[in-house]
């Protein structure tokens, strides 16, 4: 089933239709058991009326007729004599219409007064002489009704009390589905310290909270492992690096002037900037992994951000014969870390002007679809595959016709990274020409 509402409905559905069939199966078997129990009453009684009599003695059936009338215990008994032509002689009933032998089933249109339902049961007496017996199968007025109002009494309060079970069994899942859920929606957007709440005093949804929170306590403690690991790598290797570029700039500063000798100075220190910059990168990942920049989070206008940073680097564009263009943007209030958005932004746009050739148009575009704000960043240019939009956005994932360009491989992990932790997203597709890059970001509620 799709979901738990429709496998709930399904189950009443299934126990309702069960619930119908088993009623009518049970008045059936009622029915047939009262009509086998009257018929066997009516052969008995027809029996003793025919037993001490001569066959064909019509006086001597009627005084029986009379005498068996009077008795109290076959007050619901009735009868009626009928010669070979089918004309009444006598009894205590009037049947309307001509019975075939054997065993026949009345209804009120039959005319008998005080009878509803009943069986008859027509024998040959003899001389031509036919009797008929007659019996109810209902033994009280409206006994059908009756029957009807005890069936939906029983069955309803059944059917009451397994809806009631399954509508709170329901919700007692709905509930734990819920916990589950806001719990990863929770260590989704970073918050790994969340856990699944443990009902108190056991039984099997404890336990699966247990079991949901201890494998979250390893996944978290992974992470943190590796977290760790990075953080260290480029802690430990930034101050080395830091330390080189220095004595590189002195020894730059302190040596007499040579062209060719400054040149290679000049190149070091800016392979020292660019590693610098990679393990800067590695550990604002980290940063935006765990979440330690939402504590920044505050109210911003990203369309006055967005304007910012096409203002700022519109010249750059211009000077690598580029065209940005981007804005007026409409305010549009979001929360979030505005250093860390600036950052994602300018990733995009800087992307987009370092991988596309001269003459490119790069354009910046912000609107508000329902309850999202959609940034996006696309150029005319010759555009990223498809397929190689998973390599992109993977960590030092470089494509073969940028490998001879400065980067690292990092600006586009980073904008996603940036994305997540504001619980949006990013995505990249096809400008037709050219790549579109597309941060979504949920707008505040209320």
């Amino acid at each position: 089933m799709s979901s738990l509402r429709a496998l709930t409905l399904f189950f009443l559905t299934a126990f309702a239709a069960a619930t119908a069939m088993a009623v009518y199966l049970t008045d059936r078997a009622a029915q047939a058991a009262l009509v086998s129990a009257v018929d066997r009453r009516i052969e008995q009684v027809a029996d003793a009326m025919l037993s001490e009599v001569t066959p064909g003695d019509a006086r001597a059936i009627l005084r029986r007729i009379h005498g068996f009338a009077a008795r109290r215990d076959t007050g619901d008994i009735g009868f009626e004599l009928e010669d070979a032509r089918g004309h009444r002689l006598g009894g205590n009933v009037v049947i309307g219409r001509v019975l075939p032998l054997g065993d026949t089933t009345l209804r009120a249109r039959d005319g008998i007064p005080g009878l509803s339902a009943g069986r008859a049961q027509t024998r040959d007496a003899g001389g031509g002489l036919r009797l008929i017996t007659v019996a109810e199968t209902e033994p009280i007025d409206g006994y059908a009704a009756t029957r009807w109002r005890l069936y939906l009494l029983g069955f309803g309060a059944l059917l009451t009390v397994v809806l009631a079970g399954t509508l709170s069994f329901g919700l007692i899942v709905r509930q734990r589905i819920g916990e589950v859920r806001a719990t990863a929606a929770a260590i989704i957007d970073g918050d790994l310290a969340r856990r699944v709440p443990v009902p108190a005093g056991g039984g099997a949804f404890a336990a699966q909270a247990q079991a949901f929170n201890r494998a979250l306590d390893r996944i978290a403690a992974l992470m943190t492992q590796l977290r760790e690991v990075s953080s260290d790598v480029a802690h430990d290797l930034r101050t080395p690096l830091a330390r080189l570029r220095a004595r590189l700039a002195r020894l730059a500063e302190a040596t007499p002037s040579d062209s060719d000798r400054d040149a290679e100075l000049a190149a070091a220190v800016a392979e020292c900037d660019a590693l610098l910059g990679v393990f800067g990168a590695i550990l604002r990942i980290a940063e935006m992994g765990a979440g330690e920049r939402r504590a920044g989070f505050r109210a911003l206008d990203l369309g006055a951000l967005a304007q910012q940073v096409c203002d700022t680097l519109a010249p750059a564009a211009t000077e690598g014969a580029r065209r940005l263009d981007g804005g007026p943007f409409a305010p549009l209030s979001i929360r979030g870390d505005p250093s860390s958005l600036s950052q994602a932004l300018i990733n995009l746009v800087e992307n987009a002007l370092h991988h596309t050739p001269p003459g490119t148009r790069v354009t910046v575009t912000l609107a508000q679809h329902d309850a999202a704000a959609v940034l996006a960043v696309a150029d005319d240019g010759p555009g990223i595959p498809r397929g190689s939009h998973a390599l992109a956005l993977r960590r030092f994932g470089r494509l073969d016709v940028s490998r001879h360009l400065p980067g690292h491989g990092l600006g586009l992990p980073l904008v996603e990274a940036v994305a997540k932790l504001h619980g949006g997203t990013l995505t990249l597709g096809d400008a037709a020409p050219g790549l579109r890059a597309t941060i979504t970001l949920p707008l505040p509620r209320g």
